[in-house]
Order: structure tokens, then C-alpha cells, then sequence
């Protein structure tokens, strides 16, 4: 496939190594059956390219969901427990 041409993945996760709230975030989207992007801060270039998309974050999980910001664990746990996080998958396709 040309890579020009591939779709963007439909959940992205900015972690960090040893970070228990993005080892939460991504258990909580496995359990979900949910495909994911995990994309490390320690790279420089996705710490770069989370902090263009989302001027205000200093922390991570930063989840991204069809390119729509739903912010950390705690905000995707909130999301999940109101039933939302699914509505918000099944709109995107996922």
C-alpha cells in the first residue's frame, strides 16, 4: 500500500515508559477489543508532535480518538463508565 494513501490509525495513545496511567489506558482499551497506536514520548519527535496537537499537555496517556482529543486516563475512564467511550468508537468506526 502506498503510504501516502493509508488512513490515519483511529486510536492513537502518546505513553510513557514506565507510566501506570498509560499502562491503565491501554488495558482499559484492550479489554475494549479496541486496536490502538501507541506512540512513545521518548521519541522526540512523537513528544513534539503530541505537545503541536495538544499545546496544554505535560502529562501522558494523551488518547486521540478519530483525531478528537479525549485527554488522559482518568478523562477515558470518566468517558467509559458514562457509556460514552463506546458511542465515541462506534462513531469513529472502530
Amino acid at each position: 500500500m502506498n503510504p501516502s494513501t493509508e488512513l490515519a490509525p483511529l486510536v492513537e495513545v502518546f505513553t510513557g515508559q514506565y507510566c501506570s496511567y498509560c499502562h491503565r489506558a491501554k488495558a482499559l482499551l484492550e479489554r475494549k477489543g479496541v486496536k490502538y497506536l501507541e506512540l512513545s514520548v521518548s521519541d522526540a519527535s512523537n513528544r513534539a508532535a503530541m505537545v503541536a496537537r495538544v499545546p496544554s499537555a505535560k502529562t501522558v496517556p494523551q488518547v486521540f480518538v478519530a483525531g478528537r482529543h479525549l485527554g488522559g486516563f482518568d478523562d477515558l475512564n470518566r468517558l467509559d463508565l458514562q457509556g460514552e467511550l463506546d458511542r465515541l468508537l462506534a462513531l469513529a468506526g472502530e
